[in-house]
């Protein structure tokens, strides 16, 4: 994977077109902005029960999106990342009918993960509590065979997604069919979702443990032996993300968007400036995905004397939850926990944009630190296009998630890239892909609780980004590059990112700047 940051986008709702009208935008108004491109689930199909992380033939794309040809000449342009769903597999797959329609006939019997694959001796009350549920509903499902034969499949996430048994032969095989075609087909790195549920054993958590790992370390080296780079998915106690970033080429850093809103609301860099210090260095950084902004990923794990402690205290957790929702005037609450059908309950649903009020400044400023944090940042294309929460999508679907994941028509994308927000945005992506210093060597610094400051340099070059979280103000020193020189408007040291931005502000929404004025955010930008 290059160094440079990466756009991660469906395929269908960034300008509503298949893969090879994603190759063209890439190609002409985001020319030169991106050094890779994550594909989230372009599978067929892509709108079944989970947006596509349900695939009925993971082996296909959806022919509405295009074809395998399609995905090589994209890969021609830019690198391109694919999911693996390594869990779980659609009910109206071939395989999972061809099981309801001949039992144990089947030549995918095995394939599926049944009840008494786990638990051959039967389940007490005890193992069935213990095993790890973010979720509202029970893990298993009940279906009916063709002869009238019950049988108890494991179904993680909804009763239309199928577990996988991953270490049966069967199971092995299918992944690896998988990654077959990934490889083929110019795709260069693979995004392992939902792998932490992969390993069920009777009376276990069946959520990232040993027998986890373990996993993971076999199905990573089967990818690089098809030339595929492994990122895992994972949302889970900060300490688990550490363990996980030694096993594998990447992992997301999920703790630093909820991190670097806990900065903001609570005007500290104290513990943000302790996760940089044990951070994974071969992160992903992420503000925003197709998922929401995870709450476990800082929060505490466990109970007793056996309990994790968290990167910041209950109370102070509990309070940047509420924050995220009075900033989105409670739009996120009706995306949230138990609301619209949500199947997250440890994620806020939110744009990162409404996380934060709307506010400009504080917005472009939580992309800086992402930037200059090692690791190599993922731009979500909500994000990218300063993306307000889609309520009326998220009528419609009464799924969550949704109110994330807008459809953008080709006009709102031409309107939105010609805003100076998003071109702030974009020059800010160009000069971390091209400025020399980000090449070398990282440090930071942390003057008391409120002043941190990130450095890079390689050779005579240096970038250094200083932030006073006590007054939200921030500022990028750099030296000259004929690659990446520093947009103009960074030497501005902007208050809420000067009146160009302001105006982008309310071009774009009819909400009000979270400071409460509109007129270019300079005078009431403290009293916030």
């Amino acid at each position: 994977m290059d160094n440079k940051v990466q756009l991660i986008t469906y395929v269908d709702r960034l300008g509503g077109g298949g893969v090879s009208a994603l190759r063209r935008l890439l190609s002409d108004r985001l020319a030169g902005v991106f050094g890779g491109v994550h594909l989230l689930p372009f599978f067929a199909p892509i709108d079944g029960a989970d947006a596509g992380f349900d695939p009925v033939d993971h082996t296909q794309v959806d022919p509405r999106l295009g074809n395998w040809d399609d995905v090589r000449d994209l890969s021609q342009t830019l690198p391109v990342m694919a999911d693996v769903i390594v869990n779980h597999v659609s009910s109206e797959s071939p395989q999972f009918q061809d099981f309801l329609a001949r039992g144990e006939e089947s030549a995918y019997n095995g394939l599926f993960l049944t009840f008494n694959a786990v638990f051959p001796k039967g389940a007490t009350e005890a193992d069935l509590l213990a095993i790890y549920r973010p979720r509202p509903s029970h893990p298993m499902t009940t279906y009916v065979c063709a002869d009238g034969t019950r049988r108890i499949l494991w179904t993680t996430f909804t009763a239309r997604q199928i577990d996988i048994d991953v270490e049966h032969p069967l199971g092995v095989a299918y992944l690896d069919s998988i990654l077959a075609a990934l490889s083929t087909s110019g795709v260069t790195m693979v995004r392992l979702d939902a792998v932490g549920y992969a390993i069920k054993r009777a009376g276990r958590s069946g959520f990232m443990m040993p027998e986890t790992f373990a996993f993971i370390d076999s199905f990573t080296q089967r990818a690089r032996a098809y030339g595929l780079e492994v990122l895992v998915e994972v949302h889970s106690h900060f300490q688990k993300q550490i363990e996980i970033a030694r096993r594998v080429d990447r992992v997301y850093d999920f703790a630093l968007p909820p991190l670097l809103l806990h900065a903001i609301f609570f005007r500290t860099a104290e513990t943000l400036a302790r996760w940089i210090e044990i951070r994974p260095q071969n992160a992903i950084t992420v503000l925003d995905t197709h998922d929401g902004i995870g709450i476990i990923d800082i929060g505490a794990e466990g109970h007793g004397p056996n309990a994790l402690p968290g990167l910041v205290p209950p109370r102070e957790l509990d309070a940047t939850v509420e924050k995220i929702h009075s900033n989105s005037r409670n739009q996120s609450r009706e995306a949230t926990g138990a609301a619209a059908s949500n199947l997250d309950l440890y994620q806020v649903n939110c744009t990162y944009f409404d996380a934060l009020g709307g506010n400009i400044s504080d917005y472009l400023l939580t992309r800086a630190i992402q930037f200059f944090l090692p690791g190599v940042p993922q731009v979500y294309y909500v994000g990218l296009l300063g993306g307000r929460n889609d309520m009326s999508l998220l009528k419609r679907s009464l799924v969550g998630r949704d109110i994330n994941r807008h459809y953008y028509n080709a006009t709102e994308i031409d309107g939105a890239l010609d805003t100076p927000l998003v071109q702030d945005l974009i020059a800010l992506i160009k000069f971390r892909n091209a400025h020399p210093s980000f090449g070398g060597t990282f440090s930071y610094s942390l003057n008391g609780t409120q002043s941190l400051s990130l450095r890079w340099q390689r050779g005579a070059h240096t970038a250094v980004l200083d932030v006073d979280f006590a007054t939200l103000q921030w500022d990028i020193h750099a030296s000259k590059s004929d690659a990446g020189n520093l947009p103009e408007w960074i030497s501005r040291a902007p208050t809420c990112v000067a009146q160009s931005a302001s105006a982008a502000f309310n071009a774009t929404t009819s909400l009000p700047c979270a400071c409460g004025d509109n007129s270019g955010c300079e005078s009431k930008r403290q009293e916030r």
